[in-house]
């Protein structure tokens, strides 16, 4: 993992205003995203979560501060960031293979080429032979692959990921995880990964940045020093992965408390 920062939130909020008055999300938030590192953001519902995501990809401006991306304020939108969000998002009138290909379709690459590469990426998620069905005719779990070959194929110099496994049962959401850190080991791709899950945080995370109930800050950023390559399906045995859980609950408890009984 390259020590070099590549996304750069400087001060930042978030402020929201509807009928029933202001709503601040997030505040005071200073954290830098390594280059090539994989970061999981932990905290509870409404604490601004997908609201950094949003403004990493230039859909949203931040009310205060300023967020950079490689050195330079955000643009909007900011092309060199895929965006997985909670929902598949599929097209429900294209195929599989079509829906992987939007990207290079809208880059200008050939028929011949985007089908290609889509067939590849869809190989990678053990999706080969659904290449001409649509959406409706997969399972929740194959469209949530075919979502991560579409973010993948655009190949963008970071991938930002909003709960994208939230809707999955446990054991698939394990087979999820194994494919992405295959799929993400070795490229020097950056990840964002917001998860109201510590476990799922720690078993793919280099560091963790756990926020505070809204508005959002952050009360602590911490290392993940469990070895990769990691097991996922055998990784919560191991003791360290107890400590790490237990002292990132301990920040996370009061505020997971609080947001309940607001609740």
């Amino acid at each position: 993992m390259n020590e070099e920062g590549l996304i750069e939130y400087r001060g930042v909020g978030r402020r929201f205003h509807g009928r029933s008055g202001t709503v601040v999300a997030c505040e005071d938030v200073n954290l830098t995203v390594r280059r090539g590192e994989f970061l999981a953001v932990v905290g509870p519902s409404g604490c601004g979560k997908s609201t950094l995501l949003n403004m990493a990809a230039g859909l949203m401006a931040p009310s205060m501060g300023q967020v950079f991306y490689d050195g330079v304020p955000v643009p909007s939108p900011n092309t060199d960031v895929g965006y997985l969000t909670q929902r598949d998002t599929l097209l429900p009138w294209r195929t599989v293979e079509d829906n992987v290909a939007i990207a290079l379709e809208l880059r200008g690459a050939s028929r011949t080429e985007r089908l290609r590469q889509a067939h590849d990426w869809l190989a990678r998620m053990g999706l080969t032979g659904f290449e001409k069905s649509y959406p409706a005719q997969l399972s929740g779990g194959m469209r949530r692959r075919v979502s991560l070959a579409r973010t993948l194929a655009y190949e963008p110099q970071t991938i930002l990921m909003d709960e994208p496994f939230g809707a999955l049962d446990a054991q698939l959401r394990m087979v999820m995880h194994e494919e992405l850190l295959k799929l993400w080991t070795g490229t020097n791709k950056t990840i964002i990964f917001v998860t109201h899950e510590l476990a799922e945080a720690i078993t793919l995370a280099d560091r963790i940045a756990i926020f505070s109930a809204r508005p959002g800050r952050i009360r602590a950023v911490e290392t993940v020093d469990l070895p990769r390559p990691r097991d996922v399906f055998r990784i919560r045995f191991d003791p360290h992965f107890g400590e790490l859980h237990d002292r990132l609950w301990s920040y996370l408890e009061a505020s997971v408390r609080s947001d309940i009984m607001v609740n």
